[in-house]
């Protein structure tokens, strides 16, 4: 039976401890509060509470868990997408640049519920209507990602290029791309994060399903206990984006290493 080796053990428990300390720190604050103010469930639920209304209905969190992440996976696929296009053509072309730039700039400034109407409107209230406004508010950090790590390749690697004569393809995709993969990962783990926050958003507009509709429908029905489980479902969701996308940029990071 294998077993981690201890470093490993050792470097997970430093990362782990201080985020558990603050936990129960919060967890215990939260008990306190109820303690002493002897506050009605409705209005501020017990730790205990929550966590037993949580086992109850777990079947409810994570179908609707389930339904967000679908949303914000499929947004932030085609988030990731369309940004690193935006980026490649506005690196390649100063043309494209003049003309995409202040428009994905306006894009990321309008609000997603200003913009949610006409998306409603074209798409229906569906799967693919909220998919479009997670990508929309998505697509902003990676295409600036991608875009200011492709204009910050290290002089030196482009006049290696220059000196061997590589062609401008060549050198765009064995040179600045290799040297944008930070960059662009630093934009993917807030997109990531941002993807969980405009599902929600979505599923407030629309009202049929996930965890944004769940904790607007138990708010209004005065569901304190079931609302909180709700949140924390969606604490845990958004969580896991971002780990996954950092995930991701450390496995790069060292297969890189060992190149």
């Amino acid at each position: 039976m294998s077993t981690l080796p201890r470093g490993s053990v050792e470097d997970i428990a430093r990362r782990v401890a201080p985020a558990s300390v603050v936990f129960v720190i919060l967890v215990g604050g939260w008990q306190l509060v109820v303690f002493l103010t002897d506050l009605p469930t409705v209005i501020l639920p017990a730790p205990m509470t929550v966590l037993d209304v949580g086992l109850t209905s777990w079947s409810q969190l994570l179908t609707n868990a389930a339904i967000s992440a679908v949303t914000a996976g499929i947004g932030l696929s085609a988030g990731i997408a369309v940004g690193l296009i935006l980026a490649f053509a506005m690196v390649v072309s100063s043309g494209a640049r003049a003309i995409i730039q202040p428009y994905l700039v306006g894009l990321r400034i309008a609000p997603l519920v200003a913009i949610a109407p006409l998306v409603f409107l074209w798409a229906g209230s569906g799967l693919l209507s909220r998919s479009l406004l997670v990508a929309t508010l998505t697509v902003f950090p990676v295409a600036l990602g991608g875009l200011d790590g492709l204009r910050s390749t290290p002089t030196t690697y482009l006049d290696l290029q220059r000196s061997v004569d590589a062609s401008r393809f060549d050198t765009f995709l064995h040179v600045r791309v290799p040297a944008a993969v930070p960059s662009i990962l630093a934009g993917v783990k807030l997109a990531a994060a941002l993807s969980v926050i405009g599902t929600i958003v979505a599923e407030f507009l629309t009202l049929q399903a996930g965890l944004g509709y769940l904790v607007f429908m138990t708010a209004d029905s005065l569901e304190t206990a079931l609302m909180f489980a709700a949140l924390i479902t969606l604490v845990f969701l958004g969580l896991g984006f971002y780990l996954a996308a950092a995930g991701l940029e450390r496995l790069l990071v060292q297969q890189r290493a060992f190149r």
